[in-house]
């Protein structure tokens, strides 16, 4: 029996009836998916932190390796991060990926544009690499995300080393930055005449963002790694300061202090955070109509947890928590949304799996 097969037995058999949903393994053997995006109803592809991009049928699991894909930088936590569809993908099929751009001593996050055609990409562009470049292979962020207006939005990371970065308005890193898919800075960005800031920085203060969601009226929302403890969500507005590292609710892998403050004035507070670390790999803010007691909340993929966070707000309060998954036994990459509101979760180890999750009642009403 070979090892992919004995993974998608165990996780078939060791999952319980649950009172609300069934799972389902669509595809495995894949080495660290990270990222995932629906090309039709039945189709997605999947990027790999190993620098692939995966193209599986949900109803077949059939699968293929497409061609023509971008070198990446593939160290540590150094891979393709996220895959993003134009918002007018049906029409241009142009398709976005942020991805860890090499080398090793001059290394940072980029964003190529391609053509996505039945085998793979063409008209490879980089239209957009951070600045500046580093030497670690961590804390690259690399989540992606369009607003309505067509801009998109890029996150990165500290560097883990360039931590007093995050608070530098001139430096890309630590940052939420926005684009317009031609790679350059909108007019209308916080710093756009570059005077107090870079022209592409929309918010600052971040330490290793890996969340990220825009929600039906707007709201940009993010969560991030904090060092040991202190993972955050944050409400993202244009040219506010999330304060790591001058605050933090989280201290140094060595038990040293980071900080001795969690507010200062002219900071943007945390609508929540978790301590002890919980290591938030993914966001998604559901909509779909088959789970409907889950519409509009909030489900944040764990790492160190290895379940999903159903998190409730009312405006921009957290209301109630509760966890999701957790009897699958795997760190929890990403949870995805399909077209039809079926719930698709990344495993993140190699191998790992695409794993179907649906409502209980309406897979039993299915059966003869």
């Amino acid at each position: 029996m070979t090892r992919s097969i004995f993974v998608a037995l165990i996780l078939l058999l060791s999952t319980p009836i649950h009172a609300e949903y069934t799972t389902r393994v669509i595809a495995d053997d894949l080495a660290f998916p990270w990222s995932m995006a629906f090309i039709d109803d039945d189709t997605i592809v999947v990027a790999t932190r190993s620098g692939t991009l995966e193209r599986i049928s949900l109803s077949s699991s059939e699968r293929k390796t497409l061609l023509g894909t971008p070198e990446t930088y593939v160290e540590s936590q150094g891979g393709y991060f996220d895959l993003v569809l134009d918002p007018d993908f049906s029409s241009n099929r142009l398709v976005y990926l942020a991805l860890a751009d090499g080398p090793a001593e001059a290394n940072a996050t980029a964003i190529y544009q391609a053509v996505l055609g039945t085998d793979g990409l063409t008209a490879l562009t980089k239209i957009f690499r951070v600045s500046p470049s580093k030497d670690t292979p961590a804390h690259y962020g690399g989540k992606l995300a369009f607003l309505a207006d067509g801009t998109l939005l890029l996150t990165t990371g500290d560097g883990f080393e360039y931590r007093e970065a995050a608070q530098d308005p001139f430096s890309q890193m630590g940052k939420v930055l926005r684009l317009k898919t031609d790679g350059s800075a909108p007019a209308n960005n916080p710093f756009a005449d570059g005077q107090n800031g870079d022209p592409y920085v929309y918010s600052y203060g971040h330490r290793s963002p890996q969340g990220l969601a825009v929600s039906t009226t707007g709201q940009i929302w993010l969560h991030e790694h904090g060092p040991q403890g202190g993972d955050e969500l944050n409400l993202i507005r244009p040219g506010n300061n999330y304060g790591w590292p001058a605050t933090s609710f989280g201290i140094n892998y060595s038990g040293a202090r980071i900080t001795p403050l969690t507010s200062a004035e002219g900071i943007t507070p945390p609508v929540t955070y978790w301590t002890p670390s919980i290591a938030p790999s993914h966001l998604l803010i559901y909509q779909g109509a088959l789970f409907q007691d889950w519409q509009g909340s909030f489900l944040v993929s764990t790492l160190v947890d290895q379940d999903v966070k159903r998190l409730t707000l009312d405006d921009t309060s957290l209301t109630s928590s509760e966890s999701l998954f957790g009897e699958l036994g795997a760190r929890i990459r990403g949870v995805h949304e399909g077209p039809d509101g079926v719930i698709y979760l990344l495993t993140d180890s190699d191998p790992g799996s695409v794993i179907e999750v649906r409502p209980k009642m309406a897979d039993s009403a299915t059966e003869p």
